[in-house]
């Protein structure tokens, strides 16, 4: 479990929803994430909706932005986030 603190409390992520959060900010749609993680583009939505709801997001860019400030992701030294 990963787990950050955010001004209303404890925000924790699954591992699987760690995993599906990664291959979001890898540009993957849900189809492709269910193929790589043999699971179900279904249950890649429900992972997703998970992490908004406790997130506080409504769109997967805001879900993106607030999982960099939180430290769920990295930008890799090469890239750059403006």
């Amino acid at each position: 479990m990963f787990t950050k603190t955010k001004s209303r409390g404890v925000v924790s992520l699954t591992e699987r929803e760690q995993q599906v959060l990664d291959h979001i900010w890898g540009g993957l749609q849900n189809r492709e994430i269910g193929k790589r993680l043999r699971i179900s583009h279904k249950t890649v939505e429900a992972h997703r909706s998970s992490m908004m709801n406790k997130l506080r997001t409504t769109n997967t860019a805001q879900l993106l932005k607030s999982c960099l400030e939180l430290g769920f992701l990295t930008v890799p030294a090469t890239g750059c986030v403006g």
